[in-house]
């Protein structure tokens, strides 16, 4: 079955996360996702944890893609991915800016190179401003965006997430922007520069206080929401609505008030009437009574219970991945359910794995070639 991209060539210069969670997104979608490693491999590919000698991590951002090993630091390797640039239609990369212009690869150059190229560019602040050359990852993004400072109790230090929500976060963003110009170039046959970072997409997490602040010089608009314990667990409600708080303080006995609970938590009297609620009842037993009026409950699961809940499995938002290192992996799925062009889950490459076929059928390089550059170790 045809996938939405088929027929879209992506050279990924992407490492740890944003970026190659991109080049994942759009490989699910179905494009040609060239990743181009350095030999011996990306670094994370020995990023823990590790499963039977193969990185999880690796794994999770770059299934579905294909492998060459190219030394751009010579000149050779140089030479064959400028011969690669018109082959393609959008070029991935996570450099810090500047990066690209000394490789000799910047967008004036790979726009001679190919006038319709796309580069797509993820980094920490930006192609442009006052922090630009600055390095980053995640947690910076989370820092100077604001979403530590609101993570947490309100009395407490600041948090960060679990997760590395802003690398996701951009990934989408950057997934998004490559999408758009392959749409303006399927208009006027131009190519374009996607400018995304880390710090601009860690603001949309904090957009409403944000906008709040700005508007008033006062803090809040949006803050913490702590779970309810229960008598065996923990559990979230969001009561977003008039009409559900008002029912849920009827259901909790508490105050006459229907003041919407899901933007912050309650506070006084009926934060007190909702915890000695919960914790008079079971989880379940308080996910059911909420449902059963119509108010959104959740328990707060541990990873095991994630890991083994049916409605993932037939969502397909797990699925197991044959490895050539680990044997069999398990994988998480397509987010995007698509009824005519599903996406599709491919296998983890290993180092190098479609050097010689991505460079032979593209480039029409033949053995001889091909072991004359790696014996200059151009490639690998």
């Amino acid at each position: 079955m045809t996938a939405a991209l088929d027929g879209i060539r992506v050279l990924e210069l992407a490492r740890f996360q944003a970026g190659p969670r991109g080049g994942m997104l759009l490989s699910d979608l179905g494009a040609e996702v060239i990743k181009i490693e350095p030999p011996g491999g990306e670094e994370t590919r020995r990023h823990p944890p590790m499963v039977r000698g193969q990185s999880v991590y690796f794994s999770v951002y770059n299934r579905g893609k294909k492998s060459i090993c190219l030394d751009l630091r010579s000149a050779q390797g140089k030479e064959v991915f400028a011969a690669l640039v018109p082959k393609a239609d959008v070029v991935l990369e996570n450099f810090r800016p500047g990066v690209m212009k000394a490789m000799g690869f910047d967008y004036d150059r790979l726009r001679v190179l190919n006038p319709g190229i796309i580069l797509t560019s993820v980094s920490g602040f930006g192609q442009y401003g006052p922090y630009r050359d600055r390095p980053a990852f995640d947690s910076l993004g989370q820092a100077m965006g604001g979403l530590m400072a609101l993570t947490g109790q309100p009395e407490g230090h600041p948090v960060g997430t679990a997760s590395s929500v802003v690398d996701r976060y951009t990934a989408l963003h950057a997934t998004i922007g490559t999408l758009a110009a392959l749409r303006h170039r399927e208009r006027t046959g131009e190519g374009q520069l996607v400018d995304v970072c880390l710090l601009d997409s860690a603001l949309t997490m904090v957009e409403i206080p944000t906008s709040y602040y700005l508007a008033t010089g006062a803090e809040g608009g949006e803050g913490g929401r702590p779970p309810y314990r229960t008598r065996d667990g923990w559990v979230v409600i969001a009561a977003a609505g008039r009409e559900m708080a008002a029912r849920l303080m009827k259901i909790v006995g508490g105050p006459d008030d229907d003041t919407p609970l899901a933007g912050s938590a309650p506070a006084g009297d009926r934060r007190a009437k909702i915890d000695a609620w919960c914790a008079a009842h079971s989880t379940d037993e308080v996910c059911a009574a909420l449902h059963e009026a119509g108010i959104p409950a959740a328990p707060v699961r541990t990873i095991p219970e994630v890991a083994k809940d049916p409605h993932l499995w037939e969502r397909q938002m797990l699925v197991k991945s044959e490895d050539a290192i680990a044997g069999e992996m398990y994988l998480p799925g397509a987010t995007v359910k698509l009824s005519k062009t599903p996406a599709r889950i491919g296998p983890v490459p290993t180092v190098g794995q479609h050097t010689d076929e991505v460079l032979g059928r593209l480039l029409g390089y033949d053995g001889a070639t091909l072991q004359s550059l790696r014996s200059a170790r151009a490639i690998a």
